[in-house]
Parts: structure tokens; C-alpha cells; sequence
């Protein structure tokens, strides 16, 4: 029987700055509503990246080569491409909002 070799890539993750923007303005809105609750968001966006960085391609493509991620216990949406060894994050939307209007920001 011949056993399959599975090679693990070390993906690099970039996030651009308007993503960081994202980021930082929702947990701020978090943190205005109950103490603590930004740094919950924070962490639950740093652990989906991980996911992210680990396996990038569980992901499906939704538009042009854009894949996105729900972060868990918050309704938001990691965009991101995959660019050889590089992930770029591309925004952190909430799902509420139009995922167009990032793509305007090019």
C-alpha cells in the first residue's frame, strides 16, 4: 500500500491597511457596547486568519479571485486572495454591508 505525503505551505498573511481600518473601527464599536467585547472580536478575526494561513483554499472563490471567511460568534467577513505563497486580507466587512464597496476602494 502506498501512503500519500502531505506537505504543509507556509502561507505569509498580509493585511492591508484599509482591512487594519476594518478591523480596529468594529472593535472599537464592540468595546463601546460592552467591555472587553472588542478584544473577543479581535481575537475571534486573529484566529479565522489562522485558519486562514493553515488552509486558504477550504474557502471557495466568490467574486474575481476574492475568498472569504466568516469569523466565528460575530457576523463578519474576511476577503482575502491568495497570491502564491502570500495571503492578502483584503477587508473585515460586516455581512450586513455590501461587499462591493471595497472593491470601489482599488
Amino acid at each position: 500500500m502506498m501512503l500519500l505525503k502531505t506537505y504543509k505551505m507556509a502561507y505569509k498573511v498580509v493585511i492591508i491597511p484599509d482591512a487594519k481600518q476594518d478591523i480596529k473601527e468594529a472593535a472599537k464599536w464592540y468595546n463601546e457596547r460592552q467591555k472587553n467585547l472588542g478584544k473577543r472580536f479581535i481575537n475571534s478575526i486573529s484566529k479565522e486568519i489562522t485558519i486562514i494561513r493553515n488552509n486558504p483554499f477550504l474557502y471557495e472563490i466568490r467574486y474575481q479571485d476574492v475568498r472569504i471567511a466568516l469569523a466565528e460568534m460575530f457576523p463578519y467577513l474576511i476577503h482575502f486572495s491568495i497570491y502564491n505563497e502570500l495571503i492578502v486580507i483584503k477587508a473585515v466587512y460586516h455581512t450586513s454591508r455590501n461587499s462591493d464597496l471595497w472593491l470601489q476602494k482599488d
